[in-house]
């Protein structure tokens, strides 16, 4: 058994996105290849309505998937599909673009004001670019919860852990994708299969990930560290970005910790991207905003037509 090695811990950024909504970007438009098969990773924590309930109104998407996971609030949506509800907390949805849709997201708090969230963009890959649009909408009681013996909690959201497998299916990226909550103190081993890209992204408490041969000190691949103090703990909105290795090693800090644990299979594919289009090459996306143009980008006016 080998612990992954961290190769990077950054800080997510302060970013504006839809209709003027602050939100914080821990990965996404810039290179692409140490997380394929992700993205971009959206971290939509806001006590502030006014700063979320512009929302993201009516946009096109095309050969991604998008993974909007709801801790507080709620998000209401609607599609070119006919497709309309609300992603309430606890709650996933799992909207594969596929061909291409054209769908809305407008955030609304709790009564405390409160908008928490994430959404994870996954990469198709060119045999599924143009596949048919489709929805999976995944209700709290519905995603498996496991606690182990020494009180660390995992929700399961996709993929397969400690035996249990979570609810979303039929993914390209065959993603594990968990919440792990483990208690103030504890030293946690959780598997990671090897052939994966993984990262983890801290929403609570602090922690230190551990290299193998003990907590993180210098980081594997060096951005500027001779300059500044490397962090050593992963705290609120830090991003991991793991080497390879088949576990990950966690020490939980003095309020415990709890984070986004995330990896995929590499599809190992050119990505030709802009906005909320990634295709294969140019002539693909040049062709999918014609058709934008044209009124022709859309394939399907019904789930499954």
């Amino acid at each position: 058994m080998s612990i992954r090695p961290v190769k990077r811990l950054i800080k997510s950024k302060p970013t504006l996105e839809g209709a003027g909504v602050h939100l914080r970007r821990a990965f996404g438009f810039g290179s692409t290849s140490e997380f394929d098969p992700f993205l971009l990773l959206d971290d939509f924590r806001n006590d502030v309505p006014d700063d979320y309930l512009a929302g993201f109104p009516w946009h096109p998407h095309r050969g991604i998937e998008t993974i909007t996971y709801v801790l507080a609030g709620t998000v209401e949506h609607g599609d070119s599909l006919g497709n309309r509800g609300a992603i309430a907390p606890g709650d996933v949805q799992w909207m594969t673009a596929g061909s291409g849709i054209i769908h809305q997201e407008m955030p609304k708090g709790d009564a405390a004001g409160r908008m928490h969230g994430f959404q994870l963009w996954g990469n198709l890959p060119s045999s599924l670019k143009m596949t048919s649009p489709r929805y999976q909408e995944v209700k709290a009681p519905d995603i498996p919860e496991i606690t182990d013996d020494d009180g660390t909690r995992v929700r399961i959201v996709s993929g397969t852990f400690w035996g249990k497998k979570g609810p979303v299916d039929g993914v390209a990226a065959d993603p594990v994708y968990i919440d792990v909550s483990i208690a103030p103190g504890r030293r946690k081993t959780l598997p990671v299969e090897t052939t994966r890209h993984a990262f983890a992204y801290v929403f609570a408490g602090s922690g230190k990930f551990c290299n193998a041969s003990g907590p993180l000190t210098v980081p594997t691949e060096g951005i500027a560290w001779l300059d500044t103090a490397p962090p050593s703990e992963a705290d609120n909105r830090s991003l991991v970005v793991f080497d390879r290795g088949d576990e990950v090693e966690v020490q939980a800090g003095e309020e415990g910790i709890r984070f986004l644990l995330v990896s995929g299979k590499p599809l190992g594919e050119p990505v030709a991207w802009y906005g909320p289009i990634v295709m294969n090459t140019q002539k693909q996306l040049q062709e999918a905003f014609a058709e934008l143009q044209e009124g022709t980008f859309l394939k399907h006016t019904s789930q499954g037509q």
